[in-house]
């Protein structure tokens, strides 16, 4: 697809190829019994829909009884997942890529890139998506373009529950595994309802990760040193530089100036708010429908603030996935909050417009949105 001083700055089908090769293999698992565990996180997607909508009453059938969405449920292996996410990457990052394209040629590093075309990068690329395919349980795809293999709804999205991904974590942590896998269509099932039932919120944060990128003005030279640091803890080498456990910097550092700044802000506090929603819902909705939820969570939890090793935090902290970990726990607690002052009708007028999703700071501070919010809409003083 990009040949050696090609014109692009990743060659997409070589980042495909990379991370599918080096990817860990899945779980061994028998043909009959792969089938049967598709299938039954086919049904468990399915039964989440009614669960999700009548515990967060967001989404409602409409006058047919159907639910309105129409995005696909895939059940992928890690090559699939690892396929999905670079179509992702490429539709979102092509205004970023241009723009640095029309650039390297001036800047540090730009030479080296316009000899080796996008083999290296698509190389880095590789490298970091074969770590992540291993981890990643299930994930909705807000911008997922369509492709023959792989389809989504019309305006972009589908949902992707990676199957060896998920009887290999209810193997380590030996949970009954059809109350696990029920578990985490639970929590995927509530990002679509979130994104279906919200008909403004792909577009809103569309809107914020194209200001972040189109403010970005980082060199070629930066980037793919951030990519190398990332494919040398994959070897087990220590970047140039670090010193212990506070050396090393997340990608996210590509983040320079205040515009940036404010707009992270913004986007952090969403997407806490996203995660942690989907977190409040799965416990909420699991006592009633996931015997050994408390079990599951217990584990879970255990297993997702320890990280795997050494290895695995390294890369964590390189990658801002330490970032997510918060998101999901401070996401989480504002929505417990919310709901236990305001109900959850009252919790639901989070999703009225973009000026009533929460900031970073009331993220924090819970009582904050509620008084701007509620208080001020029902005319308190």
């Amino acid at each position: 697809m990009t040949s050696i001083g090609g014109t692009e700055m990743v060659d997409w089908n070589l980042a495909v190829a990379t991370a599918t090769r080096f990817v860990r293999p899945g779980p061994e698992v028998s043909r009959d019994e792969a089938r049967a565990i598709v299938a039954e996180l086919r049904r468990h997607a399915k039964s989440s829909e009614a669960h999700v909508r009548a515990f967060t009453r967001m989404a409602q059938p409409d006058a047919t009884g159907e639910l309105p969405h129409d995005t696909p449920v895939l059940v992928v292996d890690r090559p699939g997942w690892i396929k999905a996410n670079v179509a992702g990457f490429r539709a979102v990052l092509k205004p970023l890529l241009a723009k640095m394209e029309d650039r390297r040629s001036a800047v540090p590093g730009g030479a080296v890139l316009g000899a080796v075309g996008g083999k290296v990068t698509g190389v880095e690329l590789g490298m970091l998506l074969s770590f992540l395919a291993s981890r990643v349980l299930g994930q909705y795809e807000t911008f997922a373009p369509a492709s023959r293999d792989l389809p989504a709804a019309a305006q972009g999205g589908r949902l992707l529950l990676v199957a060896p991904n998920i009887v290999h974590v209810e193997r380590e942590l030996d949970v009954e595994p059809h109350d696990f896998r029920l578990w985490v269509c639970l929590h995927e099932e509530t990002h679509r309802t979130q994104f279906t039932a919200v008909p403004w919120l792909r577009d809103h944060i569309e809107g914020e990760i194209q200001s972040f990128l189109g403010e970005t003005d980082i060199d070629p030279g930066t980037l793919l040193e951030r990519l190398r640091e990332a494919a040398q803890s994959l070897a087990g080498a220590k970047p140039e530089g670090e010193e212990g456990d506070e050396g090393g910097r997340s990608i996210v550092d590509l983040v320079q100036t205040p515009a940036q700044r404010e707009i992270l802000g913004r986007l952090t506090a969403v997407m806490s708010l996203l995660e942690g929603h989907a977190d409040y819902v799965m416990d909420g909705v699991g006592p009633d429908v996931v015997p050994s939820v408390a079990e599951i969570r217990e584990k879970f939890q255990k297993r997702r603030a320890s990280g795997a090793g050494r290895l695995d935090q390294a890369l964590r902290k390189l990658l801002g996935l330490d970032a997510k970990l918060r998101q999901y726990r401070d996401g989480e607690r504002f929505v417990r909050s919310v709901v236990e002052e305001v109900g959850m009708d009252g919790f639901n007028r989070v999703w009225t417009s973009p000026n009533t999703l929460p900031t970073k700071q009331e993220i924090a501070k819970p009582a904050d949105w509620i008084a701007r919010v509620h208080r001020k809409a029902d005319g308190a003083p």
